[in-house]
């Protein structure tokens, strides 16, 4: 039987009298990479600083099977006075492990995700698509079970984006973390997960939930399939009752 990594039950989040997520029910298997999507305020994010331990639900019940989570947002929050590299250390270093793995981890993910040429550099020296890799760099050095995602492309150009899609598809197939994905992209929830699942408007609750058929690993060629624009089109017609 494959064990539950995270689970919801009737969870509800308030926020003074703002109901932000109303009896949310969400169980994320072991290696699954479950994607959220909904329209802005539905409590995607709430969901996510709930299983991180950063909030709590109101009513309900929220459980995990692990304490190794990594957390990506949507700002690559790198610090700017650090090289690559030394931001990408920093989450090891404050876990206090041993300064010959931290660097040894550090020259693997650095090279795993292409940033071994700038390794040395400063933030304000890379792009956009390079700030993400070292974001999601950080937190693989920690080697996550659970890996949570709050948009982290969303800032970004559709070319990258897209090129930073395959490059996570392919991290996700090497290192098989369980993931929870905030995105307001149904073509990218689509390529990324096995399940989507669709949230309506505030109060945010589950209106809808496809398992993704494509096995991976996949093609990005996938996303002008017409198995896939079908599939994108019965979870946008569950999107437009909500715009």
């Amino acid at each position: 039987m494959t064990e539950k990594i995270i689970t919801f039950e009737n969870v509800s989040k308030s926020f003074g009298a703002i109901t932000a997520l109303e009896n949310v029910n969400i169980s994320v298997d072991q290696g699954e990479f479950l994607a959220l999507v909904g329209p802005s305020g539905c409590g995607k994010s709430t969901i996510l600083r709930i299983a991180s331990g950063l909030d709590y639900p109101s009513l309900g019940s929220m459980n995990t099977n692990t304490k190794k989570v990594g957390y990506v947002f949507q700002d690559s929050t790198l610090m700017p006075w650090r090289t690559v590299r030394k931001n990408i250390e920093f989450l090891a270093k404050l876990e206090k492990i041993d300064k010959k793995i931290i660097k040894k981890k550090a020259n693997a993910i650095i090279e795993l995700v292409g940033l071994q040429d700038f390794s040395e550099h400063y933030p304000i020296a890379l792009s956009g698509g390079m700030k993400m890799r070292a974001s999601l760099a950080r937190s693989l050095v920690l080697e996550p079970e659970l890996f949570l995602f709050d948009e982290p492309f969303g800032a970004l150009d559709l070319i990258t984006r897209g090129r930073l899609n395959v490059e996570l598809m392919q991290l996700y197939n090497y290192k098989k973390f369980t993931s929870l994905f905030v995105t307001h992209s149904v073509e990218e929830a689509l390529f990324l997960s096995s399940r989507v699942l669709v949230f309506s408007g505030r109060p945010g609750t589950i209106k809808g939930e496809f398992v993704v058929p494509f096995k991976y690993p996949r093609d990005s060629g996938i996303r002008y399939t017409s198995e896939f624009a079908e599939l994108s089109g019965e979870v946008g017609k569950i999107l437009e009752k909500f715009s």
